[in-house]
């Protein structure tokens, strides 16, 4: 007895596997949130039938995820990169850097200057020159 189909297992896989094994052994399965008793037909009805519809929201998301790749893919043949542009131009990492390099004033100010924040900052100065 489970309080919920997820927290038998942790994928559907998984799950159909642990009920059938435990029916092999001749367990009874039973989910107290969805009422589910597999000790019963049309309570193994009803599991078989949440099963089937879970591979179908598996399949959809793995369906939209090779969508999305295929899409990011094409974009990226198109010379688009994604993501947010940069806030700092090279020229503006490189005078931060010299800047900070020198010592001769602090990351805040170079971030003032520029009109960012601290961390900012902190990650153009840690990019590969």
């Amino acid at each position: 007895m489970v309080w919920r189909l997820d927290r038998l297992g942790r994928s559907l896989r998984h799950l159909v596997e642990t009920v059938n094994a435990l029916a092999g052994r001749g367990v009874a399965f039973a989910s107290l949130h969805e009422g589910i008793d597999t000790s019963t037909s049309t309570g193994r009805l009803v599991f078989h039938i949440f099963a089937a519809l879970a591979a179908l929201a598996e399949f959809e998301r793995e369906l939209i995820a090779e969508r999305a790749a295929v899409g990011r893919a094409a974009a990226r043949a198109r010379g688009r990169v994604g993501g947010r542009p940069a806030k700092l131009s090279p020229e503006q990492v490189s005078m931060a850097r010299a800047r900070y390099e020198a010592q001769d004033v602090t990351v805040a100010e170079i971030a003032k200057a520029l009109g960012v924040g601290r961390g900012t900052i902190y990650r153009a100065l840690q990019q590969v020159p």
